[in-house]
């Protein structure tokens, strides 16, 4: 079953969007569930994203895109 990695609603405060400045993983590494991700910059602040889950990552979004809460940024494949 696929699992999404999503920008998180409770991330930061306003409807703002953010950019994604960094992933920190490549595309189809295999990451654990709390492993950092993602990270993504909004008005001069720097949030990190974390993998909901075990298995392998696709990312949907690539660095220098505009996301807003609850954005898909990535899946994870088990």
């Amino acid at each position: 079953m696929t699992t999404e990695i999503t920008v998180p609603t409770d991330l930061w405060e306003g409807d703002t969007e953010g950019v994604i400045t960094a992933w920190l993983v490549n595309d189809g590494a295999e990451v654990a569930e709390g492993d950092l991700v993602a990270e993504v910059m909004v008005e001069k602040a720097q949030y990190e994203i974390e993998a909901p889950a075990t298995g392998r990552l696709g990312i949907a979004k690539e660095e220098d895109e505009v996301v807003s809460k609850g954005s898909v940024i990535a899946t994870l494949e088990p």
